[in-house]
């Protein structure tokens, strides 16, 4: 099924190209449509042709004809054929009549692909439509195909993307097909442009992304499709493609161009040569066509070429990228990069660093005039400048105001220059160079000071002297002149008068005077007074021969016949041009011809000039050529040649040579042959299989081509009238018209809608030959079916025979589908028959749907759908969609009818979970739920809640409105009444399904016994400190309101600083700041009439004990003292935690810690310094912490000198060393397949011993799916997955100098089941 996405490359099927037609003969175009009925405009020179005697439009189902009579000179050009949004421009050339005889020689045309040398092809280019084709190629052919590129036999792609052209505004897309057949997964595919810009991210309205798999060939379609192409899309662009373990990549360009206007180009002007450098050099005849070739003028005219899409807005000018990175700041770089594809950014920043920022130099001027002269009054002054262009109008100014020649001041030019100066002396620069000099008389005042020299930007037709080639009107360019100045003298010779015949080469030649550097002088050529200037087409052409100078008009003619002047600054010389008329010799005359018809006549002629033209007349009127009447001339000979001559071509023939009073003339007689015979008679017969008039029906496929042949005899030859009928309420008569012929024997005649036609081109044409007549219809449509009369007569009578020919087609397409009943993940799709089924019965339809922001359509139905519903399933939730239906007949699928109103599916929430009844009063019931387990896209809008009587089916709303909470307490209930429950949620898509309490409910007080609820850290003993709050809370059961008591000690509370606040369901003690006499047995009771329970806390409040009690110093030897104490009086309420001790020196009586926690009542204090004196003091401990004040001891204690030394006594050394033993051994164990296994024993031993593992006797240090631990003698061996193959005996062996143990495990692995 082809994608209704894709739209066709072009409007055209078939487009026109450009030809060379003869002056005075006509052109025809021909241009096909895709489809028949669209609107085709002709344009010439961007202005709409309408149909007049000059053009004829003719259009004929989807060919469309344009034809230009009696072509001429204004004629050619650039025509242009626009359908829709497709834009095809071709050209016209008129060629002169003696080039029609070279077009007619055997010669490869055009058309198969050669063009003469010079000239540039001017293919059909077409310029709205540059969408790819369908194929994906990147860009078109001038005929419109897309080339197939090969399959790639490395990588991945079947074909790469293909380098592409589009013009602005234009679309284009590429394309990269992957062979999918040896990939599991799809390729990734990703488009860059440059080097790192990623398209995925810039896909939107002008940059699109597709893909798609065809199963047949498994074979992936990438596609990269550019809309409304702007010149910043121009660049390189990549296409990478990966897969798991393969990668592909193919670069591609993109070539985006202007618009191409009407406008012409001067190729002559552009293949001007320009001049030898060097001014002193001499040229001579031999060196006149000398130069360089400069296609600078070619270049800079092309911009001629380029137009917008409107032709009344003129296309930007192209702008120069380095110069604006030249002006731009380095942080733009990157964005102007992107902008105009510039991909090499490392190249780009390189070239920009060596780019030195030129000043801008004068363009018009070479060598500008000095800041400022100085000159003595009275003397002479010469002002000089050099230009760029020699064609250029130079004004002198002074004070701003221009300088008109006079005595004082007069302009003045050398070589290819300008200058001002005075009559007296002449002094010319004889530079190649542009140069010009101002020349002030004798007499300068002090307004004369400020001058200046000013060169507009329009040339003019300057003043050219000397031997070079003109540049053109080039644009200028600064350059550094260098100029001579040598004095020239007056010319004393004078060119002769001089005849020469009309078209003939003719030569003034002048020879100067006196002097060593008279060849050197100055000169100007006039005619009539009118001076003479060298042309595009060297009419004239200067030429300076050391003192002689010529002038050669080449091709003369009448008009060039008058008086020339050569004038230079000391004199002129005079000559008198006379042009002679040139006679015409006829060598051989045409003669008169007898031909016989069917013959050919030939008429030939000779003249004394190759080059004269000349026109066949007939009877006087000019003869236009065409496929059976040819003209031809080649060299002095003119011929006229008529193939198949008949009885009109009978006439008088003339040739007239143009610009000659001459005419050759002939007659041509026709050679009729008559033979006299009796005719034979038969009467007409239509030979077909269905005699009579009883219709037979043909059935034709819409678009195919129809084709009656009916033989047919009789004689004399019978007419062939056929007829179709219009029924409208009764059938249309058969017969043949009252005004048909009767006598036209080979005329074809066509009757349609009651009107006789005759009709032997076009799509419905009917061709009649001796023995048959065929009824011909290209494209067969729905009008064309009907019943179809064919009627043959003659004088001897009639036949007639009655076809019924039925069109049929693929139906219309159906009206947009209708969506209904939208859930969560499905609709219902209904639709209406086509109007039209195409002449076969509908068989079935195709559904279709698709996201409502993709482009991607998805089958719905790969079996046709006979009813006209149906429901669709597998939808997203939340997600929107739209849909449309194919009809499918016999013949094929129907046009896709309109998308469906966009629709979401959206389904309902669930119901609500844990429904429970909270709280029943005789009046109210307390409800409480859970939010439902699916919410759905449509959210949650609020929960409904009603009640019903059992045993009854009406349900009654218990709250207007929807609430948002998950309880509810329902009022004015009913009392004694038992009561059914339910819960709804809602959301946009509606009410999910209801929720309903198990059992029935029963408004009615219920007796609950009391009971206490404690929880688990109050069960045990509560301790708070001296200060902080205490604040318990005990939840209680019952109903009704059980009666809440306190009591301490068995006694009721008293005082303010302990308080109780009671709520239904809970009951609180408070005491602000606790205090020691808090502490005790708080009970707890609650009751309901003769039921109640009790709960029994303990409070113990604790603060900071006592310091300990007589501490004194019991005994002091050597570097130690040991103190004793007794018990703190007041331990805290809680139990001591300990007792710290420190010392202090007398001299400083800083206290260091010795011991903390120390739990017993007497210590030992080491490590004292001989001969100092310290102080001693406990602190007591507990869970409060330390008490505030110690025990300290009232007098120092002074550590004495020894009066012997201390020997320590000598210990024999042991010997620690010991054989491994097993401490712990290894146990058999059973473990699953694929679990982390663990096998663990404990080891002892002196040296510490090396431990081996083995299973089932190999050693497994070099196994890494085995990791062995050891630390502090236990030895861990680690097991990664172990799999059956695993399982065996494991031995762990330890071994040191003193011995060797091992031990040993069995391991089973098991396979889960």
């Amino acid at each position: 099924m082809p994608e209704p996405g894709k739209k066709p490359v072009s409007a055209f099927s078939k487009k026109p190209r450009s030809v060379e037609v003869a002056a005075g003969g006509p052109a025809v175009f021909e241009a096909e449509t895709e489809r028949a009925g669209v609107k085709v405009r002709w344009q010439h020179r961007g202005s709409d042709i309408s149909a007049s005697d000059k053009y004829i439009l003719a259009a004929e189902g989807t060919r469309h004809t344009l034809t230009v009579r009696e072509v001429g000179p204004a004629d050619q050009g650039a025509y242009a054929v626009i359908a829709g949004s497709s834009k095809v421009k071709f050209e016209l050339k008129v060629i002169e009549a003696e080039k029609a005889e070279a077009m007619l020689a055997p010669a490869p045309s055009p058309a198969e692909g050669t063009q003469a040398p010079g000239e540039a092809p001017a293919p059909a280019a077409e310029l709205g439509g540059s969408a790819p084709s369908p194929e994906g190629s990147s860009s078109a052919a001038p005929s419109g195909t897309t080339p197939e590129a090969p399959d790639d036999p490395i990588g991945l792609f079947v074909m790469r993307p293909q380098d592409g052209e589009v013009t602005v505004g234009g679309s284009i897309t590429f394309s990269a097909r992957v062979a999918g057949a040896s990939l599991l997964k799809p390729p990734v595919v990703k488009w860059f442009k440059g080097k790192w810009v990623d398209l995925s991210s810039k896909v939107g309205q002008h940059l699109q992304l597709h893909d798609s798999y065809d199963r047949a060939s498994k074979v992936y379609l990438f596609e990269l499709h550019i809309t409304d192409a702007q010149p910043a899309s121009a660049g390189g662009y990549r296409c990478e493609v990966s897969t798991k373990d393969k990668f592909d990549c193919s670069n591609f360009n993109l070539t985006v161009h202007e618009a191409m206007g009407p406008g012409d180009l001067d190729l002559l002007s552009a293949f001007r040569r320009t001049s030898l450098a060097g001014g002193g050099r001499r040229i001579s005849d031999s060196h006149e066509d000398a130069g360089i070739l400069d296609f600078s003028s070619l270049l800079k005219k092309s911009s001629s070429f380029r137009a917008s899409r409107d032709s009344k807005l003129e296309a930007p000018a192209e702008e120069d990228v380095w110069e604006i990175l030249r002006q731009a700041p380095p942080s733009e770089y990157e964005r102007i990069a992107f902008q105009y594809g510039v991909t090499d950014l490392r190249g780009m920043l390189k070239r920009l660093k060596g780019m030195r920022r030129d000043e801008k130099k004068s363009t018009a001027f070479q060598k500008k005039l000095e800041p400022a002269y100085q000159v003595s009054k009275g003397h002479k002054i010469r002002l000089t400048v050099e230009l760029a262009d020699p064609d250029a109008e130079v004004k002198w100014l002074k004070n701003g105001q221009e300088i008109q020649m006079s005595g004082r001041c007069s302009p003045g030019s050398g070589g290819l220059g300008r200058r001002w100066g005075s009559p007296q002396p002449h002094l010319l620069p004889i530079s190649t160079h542009v140069s010009m000099t101002l020349w002030l008389s004798a007499h300068l005042s002090g307004s004369d000071f400020l001058s200046s020299c000013s060169c507009p930007s329009l040339p003019l037709s300057p003043f050219v002297s000397g031997s070079l080639p003109p540049v053109g009107n080039a644009p200028m360019t600064p350059s550094v002149p260098q100029q001579v100045h040598l004095r020239v003298h007056r010319c004393q010779a004078h060119p002769d008068h001089q005849p020469v015949l009309a078209g003939r080469r003719c030569s003034l030649p002048v020879h100067g005077g006196w002097g060593e550097v008279q060849h050197r002088a100055l000169c100007q050529r006039l005619k009539d007074g009118v001076e003479l200037t060298r042309e595009e087409t060297f009419k004239y052409r200067f030429k300076k021969d050391g003192r002689r100078h010529h002038l050669i008009i080449n091709e003369a003619t009448l008009e060039d016949a008058g008086h020339y002047a050569l004038r230079t600054s000391g004199g002129q010389a005079l000559a008198e041009l006379i042009v002679q008329e040139k006679k015409l010799e006829v060598y051989q005359s045409i003669a008169d011809l007898t031909v016989g018809a069917k013959d050919q006549a030939v008429f030939k002629c000779e003249v004394s000039d190759e080059n004269v033209r000349g026109v066949w007349l007939k009877n006087g009127k000019e003869l236009v050529p065409n496929s059976r009447i040819k003209v031809s001339h080649i060299g002095r000979v003119h011929k006229l040649t008529i193939d198949d001559v008949t009885p009109a071509d009978e006439a008088d023939y003339s040739f007239v040579p143009e610009g000659f009073a001459c005419n050759l003339s002939a007659k041509l007689h026709f050679m009729e042959v008559k033979i006299d015979f009796v005719p034979r008679q038969e009467p007409p017969k239509i030979h077909l299989d269905c005699p009579g008039r009883v219709p037979d029906t043909i059935v034709v496929v819409a678009g195919n081509k129809l084709r009656l042949d009916v033989p047919i005899s009789g004689d004399p030859a019978p007419t062939v009238i056929w007829q179709k009928a219009v029924t409208q309420g009764n059938k249309a008569s058969a017969r043949p018209a009252s005004d048909a012929p009767e006598d036209a024997a080979d005329s074809n005649e066509w009757v349609f809608d009651k009107k006789l036609l005759c009709e032997t081109e076009g799509r419905v044409r009917v061709e009649t030959t001796k023995d048959r007549s065929i009824f011909t219809v290209e494209g067969a449509e729905k009008e064309d079916e009907g019943i179809y009369t064919v009627t043959v007569k003659n004088p001897v009578g009639e036949d007639q025979v009655n076809l019924t020919v039925k069109v049929i087609d693929v139906p219309d397409a159906p009206a947009a589908p209708k969506i209904s009943n939208v859930g969560e993940d499905s609709c219902m799709v209904q639709w209406e028959p086509p109007a039209y089924d195409g002449g076969q019965p509908v068989l079935g339809y195709i559904l279709e749907r698709k996201k409502k922001k993709s482009y991607r359509w998805m089958r719905l139905n790969f079996d046709l759908i006979r009813e006209l519903s149906h429901e669709a399933r597998r939808m997203i939730e939340g997600v929107v969609y739209e849909t449309r239906v194919y009809a499918v007949n016999a013949i094929g699928m129907s046009r896709p009818s309109p998308a469906s109103q966009p629709f979401m599916p959206i389904g309902p929430p669930s119901e609500p979970t844990h429904l429970a009844v909270e709280d029943v009063s005789d009046t109210t019931v307390s409800l409480k739920w859970r939010p439902p387990e699916r919410v759905g896209a449509g959210g949650l809008d609020g929960y409904s809640v009603e009640y019903c009587l059992e045993g009854c089916s009406e349900w009654v709303a218990a709250l207007q409105g929807l609430t948002e909470r998950t309880s509810m307490l329902v009022k004015d209930l009913p009392t004694g009444a038992r009561l059914l429950f339910r819960v709804r949620a809602h959301n946009m898509a509606g009410s999910g399904a209801p929720v309903t309490t198990t059992e029935p409910v029963t408004v009615q007080e219920i007796l609950q016994r009391p009971r206490l609820q404690l929880p688990r850290h109050l069960r045990q003993t509560i301790q708070k400190k001296v200060g902080e709050p205490v604040n318990l809370l005990i939840p209680f059961q019952g109903k009704p309101r059980p009666q809440v008591t306190w009591t301490k000690e068995g006694q009721p509370l008293v005082g303010e600083e302990v308080s109780v606040r009671n709520s239904p369901t809970d009951t609180i003690l408070f005491i602000r700041a606790a205090r020691r006499v808090h502490s005790g047995t708080y009970q707890v009771t609650v009751r309901i009439e003769n039921m109640e329970d009790k709960a029994t806390l303990v409070l113990q409040v604790v603060d900071k004990p006592s310091p300990p009690q007589d501490l004194q110093v019991t005994e002091a030897w050597g570097l130690n003292v040991a103190l004793e104490w007794k018990p703190p009086q007041d331990d805290g309420n809680t139990e001591l935690w300990g007792y710290t001790v420190q010392k202090a020196d007398k001299k400083t009586m800083e206290w260091f810690t010795v011991l903390e926690h120390y739990r017993r009542t007497h210590c030992v204090v080491p490590e004292l310094i001989i001969g100092n004196g310290y102080y001693f003091r406990v602190f007591s401990q507990n869970t409060v912490g330390s008490s505030d004040r110690a025990a300290t001891t009232k007098e120092p204690v002074f550590i004495p000198r020894p009066g012997i030394t201390y020997e320590p006594p000598n210990y024999k050394a042991l010997d620690f060393s010991e054989a491994p033993s097993f401490t712990q051994p290894l146990m058999n164990r059973s473990v699953i397949a694929g679990y982390n296994t663990m096998l663990c024993c404990a080891v002892r031993g002196s040296p510490k011993p090396k431990i081996s593992w083995f299973k089932n006797g190999l050693d497994l240090g070099e196994d890494a799916r085995f990791r062995m631990f050891s630390k502090q003698g236990v030895l861990t061996l680690e097991i990664r997955k172990p799999c059956p193959f695993d399982g065996g005996i494991y031995v762990c062996r330890a071994t040191n100098l003193q011995g060797e143990a091992q031990c040993e495990c069995r391991l089973e692995v098991r396979v889960p089941q």
